[in-house]
């Protein structure tokens, strides 16, 4: 098959992909074919230009609201390819952790992919093919001080996947998660100014001994990287790759 076919005909929806890891994914599944669905937050003109660039359709689903959700998958329609990778952070000791703010970490980093998956699900088993991939973390195996709730949320989202694959084996239908470490995103070089002021720090040393201190290859992880392995899940050759976990965080937890 000639590249740029692999996927044709496939509806790909990708979840936070107006930026970052998402927009990468969203882009090399489109460079294999697929059609697109964008949802993500930004300026409005700047994702009608990235629908436009891509083909996409857009879908501005508030993903911490179920019945959003379901108005957005009702509206897109059966899908052949579901990317959960929409996100939030929030950093906190565990006594001072705002309620509130659990509540949406966990809302949008775990119970929206629970409403996409259960409501793409039935249209993937109807045609016997179907590809979930959930971004995960190397906070899904591991842990940091302060992230309480993505930490949960990241390891349950690992469990939530391999539940599904098990469920799904006989359908056509795999599920995995990606797990990134530190990814070189626009958010990511935001912080190092900060950083470097907040705690008298060089650029270098910031990247090399805050954000990349985990990382033994001293390197951020690239979206295109992760898209990459998105792709290589979505082949037909990798129809027996289901309920992994795929790491892609230049070893942090080799450790």
């Amino acid at each position: 098959m000639q590249q740029g076919e692999m996927l044709k005909g496939k509806r790909a929806l990708v979840t936070g992909s107006t930026s970052g890891i998402g927009l990468a994914v969203a882009r090399a599944l489109r460079e294999e074919g697929a059609d697109i669905i964008l949802n993500g937050l930004g300026d409005q003109d700047e994702i009608d230009t990235l629908a436009e660039e891509l083909g996409a359709r857009y879908e501005g689903a508030n993903l911490l609201d179920p019945a959003a959700i379901e108005a957005m998958m009702e509206a897109v329609g059966p899908v052949d390819i579901l990317v959960n990778n929409a996100g939030m952070q929030h950093v906190s000791p565990v006594e001072d952790f705002p309620p509130a703010k659990w509540d949406a970490v966990i809302a949008l980093n775990l119970t929206a992919a629970f409403h996409t998956v259960r409501l793409a699900v039935p249209g993937m088993k109807a045609k016997g093919w179907g590809r979930i991939i959930n971004t995960a973390s190397a906070h899904s195996t591991a842990a940091s001080p302060f992230k309480s709730a993505y930490v949960a949320s990241k390891h349950a989202v690992a469990g939530f996947t391999k539940t599904i694959a098990l469920e799904l084996a006989q359908s056509g239908v795999t599920a995995n998660c990606i797990s990134p470490g530190y990814v070189w995103t626009p958010l990511v070089e935001g912080q190092i100014p900060d950083t470097m002021a907040a705690r008298g720090l060089s650029r270098e040393e910031v990247i090399n001994d805050v954000l990349l201190a985990k990382q033994p290859t001293k390197k951020f992880v690239q979206p295109e990287e992760v898209g990459a392995l998105a792709v290589f899940l979505c082949r037909e050759e990798a129809g027996n790759v289901t309920g992994a976990n795929w790491s892609i965080d230049g070893g942090w937890t080799a450790e």
